[in-house]
């Protein structure tokens, strides 16, 4: 698996995902569990449909010739 998921865009998945589970675990509505998908994706940098579509917020490192 290439990272496919940027810093900035890891950090935002990583709240929201925190926000979510933290609501739902507070009471919250059920559908709030479904905060566990931005943290996992945000966790280990890599999101199936940016891969599916092509799509990476990551750097792109310079190569040197």
């Amino acid at each position: 698996m290439k990272l496919n998921v940027g810093g900035i865009d890891r950090i935002i998945r990583i709240l929201a995902g925190l926000a979510l589970v933290a609501w739902a675990a507070m009471g919250g509505p059920v559908w709030a569990w479904i905060g566990v998908v931005p943290l996992a994706t945000g966790a280990i940098g890599w999101c199936p449909p940016y891969a599916m579509f092509g799509f990476s917020t990551c750097a792109v490192k310079k190569q040197q010739a």
